[in-house]
């Protein structure tokens, strides 16, 4: 039998037509299977009467709501790629994502049309058909109404195109180099996380409320979308993370299993006066993209919900490791053990598999690794070797399986549950004229996790933190922002210039302001 993604939500109307599918809490939308199905047809029709063809990227400028299900999965059906875009980007960066993926269809939502009209005016993308989502806002001039279209299509089946190892999206994470590295996955690779992430290791019900709150351009939400569907759940989807809105979402919605990042669950604790009565169907919360403290999983505990830590990437279209929460109390920081469908090493720098307790890379494989970098293929050599996945991450195992995430190869930061990646912030900061070399390092947040910090060599003398960290506004993503700068008369290199950052974190230790 052929996999088609799409054909998973076909295949479940046609079982539960009548089971609540979708609950869109920005709009107040709630759609069963049947009703949910019909859009997405009908965005599809509307797709293919465009000319959209098998393979044919489709971008998504679009916050989590009913939009994003129904072009997700209408490009699932007929074939076509879709590419969601990360909304916090500013237009210079989502422009090379454009351009590089050479998507020629944009949905986006109204809350974006000054960032899609510099996008427009700067002539630097391949779009042909810009699709804003929009009810009584004036649209661009250049744009055609989504919701019209749409509402004219067929509900009917489409032809369904676009099976196994054909694309079914992009998704771009931040690269080493300064440059954003689309990772390729398929309808295989989507099928096999799903099914890594079921029963085998997830504790996924039929019937489960899963509050999506995450932004549906990360794995960690689009992951939890599908499964909605193959498991024959509701996805509750939250348009922004507000942590009061969450806990009341959790009670009227009756959510019964979600995922946020360690900074979400901070938020969350500082909401006084919360009724347990409202979570009491809440059986976990999962939770990845930072390592979880264990003070936190602690006093999770001691309110009665438990917190499963994730060790993933958008590479492995989601799942790694996990751990329960009882063996997470035994077993302080570890990310568990691989998921079912998964198999991992940990290797030197020779390629050889490393006894336990010593600290080394971490490789994984399974059928959900992705299929390559988009355009890329220096980057896909050396990431996919043999059959297995390099993460870049110094990880340890002990004697029973479990694994400890140690470090970052590449010195990525993880910010509020965001990868930044030192390259992009330096390269942004080397256009500054007074700056002579400079190195990004993470510093320690209460609030992020992680925030970036710069430390420059100057090559005016007049240059202060001030005009530093002003000339990196609107150059990056507000997520991207460094929050401090610090000069010194040399950055610490080795023989090769390469800048030693774990010298600089031991010079500057301290906690980044907020």
């Amino acid at each position: 039998m052929r996999m088609n993604i799409g054909e998973m939500l076909t295949n479940r109307t046609r079982r539960d037509p009548h089971l609540e599918a979708l609950v869109d809490t920005a709009s107040g939308e709630r759609f069963t299977y049947a009703e949910i199905n019909a859009r997405v047809n009908k965005t599809a029709s509307m797709l293919l009467g465009m000319g959209v063809e098998p393979g044919d990227r489709v971008a998504l400028l679009l916050m989590n709501g009913t939009p994003f299900y129904e072009a997700y999965f209408a490009c699932a059906k007929i074939g076509a790629v879709a590419v969601p875009l990360n909304w916090r980007l500013v237009p210079v960066e989502l422009g090379y994502i454009l351009g590089n993926s050479g998507a020629k269809t944009l949905l986006f939502d109204t809350e974006f049309a000054a960032t899609v009209e510099a996008l427009n005016a700067a002539g630097s993308t391949e779009i042909e058909d810009w699709l804003q989502v929009a009810t009584d806002q004036p649209l661009c001039a250049f744009a055609k109404n989504y919701r019209a279209l749409s509402s004219q299509g067929s509900t009917k089946e489409p032809e369904t195109r676009g099976f196994d190892g054909d694309n079914l999206y992009i998704m771009y994470t931040s690269g080493t180099t300064g440059l954003p590295k689309g990772v390729v996955h398929t309808h295989s690779t989507t099928f096999w996380a799903m099914t890594t992430m079921m029963m085998p290791t997830c504790d996924i019900r039929l019937g489960d409320r899963f509050s999506v709150v995450l932004p549906l351009f990360h794995v960690g939400a689009l992951a939890p979308l599908l499964l909605t569907v193959y498991g024959g759940g509701t996805a509750v989807l939250m348009r922004t993370f507000d942590p009061a809105s969450m806990w009341k979402i959790t009670a009227e919605e009756k959510i019964t299993i979600t995922l946020a990042v360690p900074a979400m669950l901070t938020f969350m604790l500082m909401i006084p006066d919360v009724d347990p009565a409202g979570y009491s169907q809440l059986r976990w919360i999962m939770s990845g993209a930072a390592p979880v403290p264990v003070s936190l999983m602690e006093k999770y505990q001691a309110i009665g919900i438990e917190i499963h830590q994730i060790y993933g990437l958008t590479e492995c279209c989601g799942p790694g490791c996990l751990i329960s929460p009882t063996d997470a109390m035994q077993r302080l920081g570890s990310t568990g053990k691989a998921f079912f469908h998964t198999d991992l090493r940990l290797i030197d720098a020779d390629g050889n598999d490393v006894p336990p307790n010593t600290p080394d890379e971490l490789l994984l494989s399974g059928g959900h690794m992705m299929k390559e970098y988009w355009r890329n293929p220096k980057a896909t050599a050396e990431t996919l070797r043999d059959g297995w996945l390099y993460t870049d991450n110094i990880a340890v195992m002990d004697e029973d399986g479990f694994i400890t995430i140690q470090n970052r190869i590449k010195d990525m930061i993880i910010s509020g549950g965001e990868n930044v990646y030192p390259a992009e912030i330096e390269n942004a900061v080397m256009r500054h004229p007074g700056i002579k070399e400079c190195a990004v390092i993470g510093m320690q947040s209460e609030r992020w996790g992680e925030s970036p910090l710069i430390v420059a060599e100057r090559a005016d003398d007049i240059v202060d933190e001030a005009s530093v960290l002003q000339h990196c506004d609107g150059k990056l993503a507000r997520f991207k922002q460094p929050k401090g700068a610090v000069f010194v008369e040399a950055i610490p290199r080795n023989a090769s210039g390469k800048a030693l950052k774990f010298e600089l974190r031991k010079q500057f230790p301290g906690l980044a302001r907020e």
